[in-house]
């Protein structure tokens, strides 16, 4: 099955402890796309037995995963062009960003990369690979292991890069894995894998994944496979229903790993006045972060707190609403049309000056919106909501443990407000302009994943 269509519908790969699956097609999503019939049976892994890569040298695991990424880089059987294709028409993402990001999706997979998360989030391989001797009060001696998991993932489709991180975090850590395709996006992970079984067909760690769609919240498929004779943990991300369904299920035995719905902001300190030069460098930069996979990833931001008054935070806005138009690796010039619901609200907002201020229309190619208070709405869509404050300590108020990163200008800044921000509940303070892209072997939404996908085992 290469995805072919079926009477109109598009035939959706599943992948199935490491090969495709040629199984006969459902119907999905009002007849929008077919994928093969669940065989629940095979989409779990006995716990009589160890998983196929528990035993498998990190090395290793690390050498197939530098060649899955070249593989990729190259896409000689054209695995990612077809998945390409049927993600174009269907996407939220404009094609350049979808190119841009499938053409990336390699680096994922780099080999400084991987060991910075195996040493950075562990420790070493050393705790992978075997028991790792540790020293207790006392004298006594001890050792612990970080031993693989059973995992299920429920991956966002938002961008393609999160299918690429699920895989290679699934990887490292040994274990089973099985991955839910998210509507959104049903064809980056089956891909990936299919790349990677091309490189070393039957390998173990191959044969330790496994992804398939299902209608999320399906009873009939999530009370059988959730459950901790199957699985350990369950990796969600999502949006508040992902999550709260997700809830559901968790018990003694079957945790839950969430990577929680997030926004991002951004601080912009009175240095920006300085000159004209350090202006442009300030909205340059809350651009890059504003349209970061066109304001469709956790980490772009969507409010700017201005240090300045009222007609400096416009200075600062005029200039943001015209670089907001200017493409980039991952964003586009332009993007989705502002739906007519939300134009009624800012059309009211820009019948109000002084008090409100709004710079660019509603054909997606950026539009900014200067308040005395954030406004009430969700800014989306290449919005961005900016608003002047006497002090960036004032900002800080505005951030919660909903604020996933939050980025400052000028970086001298960030060392007087991280504490506070860190104690409001933000999880990553960057430089303005670095929103985009988490360096890896660094904390993400508050914990170490590798860490926490592990189950650690100790010899006392």
């Amino acid at each position: 099955m290469s995805g072919t269509a079926l009477d109109g519908a598009v035939a959706v790969v599943h992948v199935i402890r490491g090969e495709a699956d040629d199984g006969p097609h459902l119907t999905h999503g009002r007849g929008s796309f077919t994928a093969p019939a669940l065989d629940l049976d095979r989409l779990v892994w006995p716990r009589s037995e160890p998983g196929p890569a528990f035993h498998v040298p990190v090395a290793e695991i690390v050498e197939l995963l530098v060649e899955t990424g070249e593989a990729l880089r190259a896409d000689r059987d054209g695995l990612l062009a077809e998945a390409l294709d049927r993600m174009a028409p269907v996407s939220r993402l404009p094609a350049e960003i979808l190119e841009r990001a499938y053409a990336a999706l390699w680096r994922s997979f780099r080999r400084p990369s991987l060991y910075a998360q195996i040493d950075h989030e562990l420790g070493g391989a050393d705790v992978l690979d075997g028991w790792r001797e540790v020293r207790l009060p006392e004298g006594r001696v001890a050792a612990t292991r970080a031993f693989p998991p059973r995992l299920v993932h429920i991956i966002a489709g938002n961008a393609p890069g999160v299918a690429a991180m699920s895989v290679v975090r699934g990887a490292l850590t040994k274990g089973v894995n099985l991955l839910k395709l998210p509507s959104n996006d049903l064809f980056t992970a089956t891909a990936i894998l299919r790349t990677m079984a091309a490189v070393a067909p039957g390998h173990p760690v191959v044969r330790s994944f496994s992804a398939v769609y299902w209608r999320g919240g399906d009873e009939s498929v999530e009370s059988v496979l959730f459950r901790p004779q199957f699985f350990d943990k369950l990796v969600a991300w999502g949006g508040e229903g992902t999550i709260r369904g997700a809830l559901r299920y968790v018990g003694p035995g079957f945790e839950l790993v969430s990577f929680d719905p997030k926004t991002s902001i951004s601080l912009i300190g009175r240095e920006a006045f300085a000159s004209a030069e350090a202006l442009a460098r300030a909205a340059d930069a809350g651009a890059a972060d504003a349209a970061f996979f066109n304001q469709q990833a956790c980490v772009a931001s969507r409010f700017q707190f201005v240090e300045g008054s009222p007609e400096e935070a416009d200075r600062y806005a005029a200039l943001l609403c015209e670089r907001l138009g200017v493409a980039r690796e991952f964003s586009s010039a332009g993007g989705p049309r502002v739906p007519a619901e939300l134009r009624e609200e800012i059309d009211v907002l820009r019948s109000m000056e002084p008090d409100y201020r709004v710079w660019g229309g509603y054909d997606g190619t950026g539009l900014v919106i200067r308040s005395s208070e954030p406004v009430d709405f969700h800014p989306d869509g290449k919005i961005v909501n900016v608003v002047p404050v006497g002090a960036l300590s004032e900002a800080v108020a505005h951030a919660g443990v909903a604020t996933q990163t939050v980025g400052v200008f000028p970086d001298s800044r960030k060392t007087e407000l991280r504490d506070a921000l860190a104690c409001a509940g933000v999880q990553r303070v960057v430089s303005l302009g670095g929103a985009g892209g988490m360096p890896p072997g660094l904390s993400h939404d508050g914990f170490y994943p590798l860490q926490r996908l592990m189950r650690w085992v100790n010899d006392e």
